[in-house]
């Protein structure tokens, strides 16, 4: 079994979930800076506070001064919003310059639809050089590229050293039965075992996502957003998992009513205060942790470990979930738009992204700069995974991960059952 760790988790990156949205759609000036035209660029994010939003505001007026008459509009916007405005944005016609790049169906849909900027001859040497092309793959439709990345974000469990030691938990869990017991330890310790942020429905999905890559074979996997067929058995056990696990009441009082990262009564919160064990969230989570403490600085003692094992699931153990987070460029924004993001990609400003987000870079150039040892050992299960798929609800695209988000909050609020979540997802894709 793996051994807790006291080595710190600092905060560390953004949400792989929605950066975004707003306005310009293009340059409305009349033409690029080259040509002699002032030109404006719009980008939304959702770093709406501290070292995230300074370092987007600090890359974007070195850019400013490196292109004299291209101005970057920096808007910061609440994560849960994002993704909502930017569906809105780019279906009306008033899109964003810069918005947040999603792989898997989510992408595609965008792409289909003639919205995002085709980068595969924009992207320099140098970048392609730093970045690899795997990383670029996560941005890939058909052979062309339709987003940069920034970093890789792998999701897991966080927990707080001291919590754990409350409850005599020596050894974080490695598989299905050893969670179990974990979250028994906590609650007779008198410690809600799991936070949950239900309200905003993917965190509780993010619980059937990793019992679908624990359970489902890679050849299903990665073959679902083309076919859409949920028939194979593992869906519907991963279904099953997640009601059994939810009978032994692991989730904090009041799951379904809690949001997952906003204010300190937040799962997030819980978690931050540590009055709660253990939250499965993605890598952006020790960061939003921080903000949240009552001291606005990292937990010292937060640690991670990866979804345990499932017995008699034909996943691979260390097969990992999560994704690569980047940013894309409108169809009809002008040159500079590619121009910013070679630019942000550039060794000094990926640093400076992963010290500011404390995360992961997709710069193998600049991946130097981590040095804690929880980061590292995050960094390494990633690369060692035999696989990584992204976010199952991004993988299948909106209307199918909608669907699937939305079935899991009725099943854990007694409104519906494995079987349902399977037909909710069978049905949204039969709808097309």
């Amino acid at each position: 079994m793996r051994k807790t760790r006291g080595a710190a988790i600092a905060a560390f990156g953004m949400s792989i979930a929605m950066l975004a949205a707003g306005c310009s759609g293009g340059d409305e000036s009349g033409g690029s800076a080259e040509e002699g035209g002032d030109v404006s660029l719009t980008m939304w994010h959702n770093s709406t506070t501290g070292p995230g939003a300074a370092y987007w505001d600090e890359t974007a007026a070195a850019f400013e001064a490196a292109n004299p008459g291209v101005t970057i509009d920096i808007q910061a916007v609440q994560n849960e919003d994002m993704d909502g405005k930017l569906q809105t944005a780019l279906n009306s016609g008033d899109s964003p310059d810069i918005f947040m790049a999603r792989g898997g169906g989510k992408l595609a849909d965008v792409v289909e639809a003639n919205q995002i900027m085709d980068l595969t001859d924009l992207i320099t040497d140098e970048t392609r050089a730093a970045v690899g092309e795997g990383a670029l793959q996560a941005f890939s439709i058909d052979g062309k590229v339709y987003g940069m990345p920034t970093a890789v974000l792998p999701g897991g469990f966080y927990y707080t050293e001291e919590v754990f030691e409350k409850a005599g938990i020596t050894e974080t869990p490695e598989t299905f039965e050893e969670l179990t017991a974990a979250t028994e330890a906590l609650k007779a310790a008198g410690i809600a075992p799991v936070a949950l942020g239900a309200k905003d429905a993917w965190p509780a999905a993010h619980w059937y996502y990793f019992f679908a890559i624990r359970e489902c074979s890679e050849e299903v996997v990665s073959t679902i957003a083309e076919t859409m067929d949920f028939s194979d058995e593992c869906w519907l056990r991963a279904g099953q998992d997640l009601e059994e696990f939810a009978a032994t009441e692991p989730f904090n009082d009041g799951f379904l009513t809690t949001p997952a990262q906003q204010a300190a009564n937040s799962s997030a919160g819980l978690i931050a205060n540590k009055q709660a064990g253990m939250e499965l969230m993605g890598a952006w989570n020790p960061g939003v942790i921080a903000d949240l403490t009552p001291e606005k600085q990292p937990l010292e003692d937060l640690g991670w470990f990866p979804f345990p094992s499932v017995e008699g699931g034909e996943g691979d153990p260390a097969a990992m979930m999560g994704g690569v987070d980047g940013y894309s460029c409108h169809v009809d924004s002008p040159a500079e738009c590619a121009d910013f993001l070679n630019f942000f990609m550039q060794q000094e400003y990926q640093e400076a992204y992963a010290e500011a987000f404390v995360t992961l870079p997709a710069s193998q150039d600049a991946q130097a700069v981590v040095t804690d040892p929880a980061l590292q050992e995050i960094l390494a299960a990633y690369n060692e995974a035999p696989y990584v798929t992204v976010w199952l609800d991004t993988l299948f695209g909106q209307n199918v991960g909608n669907a699937l988000n939305g079935a899991v909050v009725e099943m854990l609020a007694g409104d519906g059952d494995a079987e349902s979540i399977v037909t909710a997802m069978t049905d949204a894709a039969a709808r097309g």
